[in-house]
């Protein structure tokens, strides 16, 4: 029952000529997708881990090594979203030139 159904859905959403519409992906593609994922994915975590070492520092009390910790989080969190931003420049390029 669920196969015929899938069948159907897939048939209708086609080009309406009882014909199954799948999109072709290059390696190119794929891959560009991926490591966009990828990017996304880790100025995220930066991004989280700012906003961890931005608590830390705040409830730091004074502590010095506390106030040492949150500032080297930041600090590394900071390089890699540089690193980050600098990949994804050079694999668009290299992509795009290939």
């Amino acid at each position: 029952m669920i196969d015929k159904l899938l069948i159907n859905l897939a048939l209708t959403a086609g080009t309406g000529k009882g014909e199954v519409n799948i999109p072709q992906l290059t390696a190119e593609v794929v891959v560009h997708n991926v490591l966009n994922i990828m990017y996304f994915l880790l100025g995220v975590i930066a991004v989280i881990v700012i906003i961890v070492a931005g608590i830390t520092y705040s409830t730091s009390s004074g502590n010095q090594a506390s106030i040492t910790k949150a500032k080297n989080m930041i600090l590394y969190a900071v390089i890699g979203i540089v690193v980050v931003i600098s990949a994804y420049a050079i694999t668009n390029f290299i992509i795009d030139r290939f």
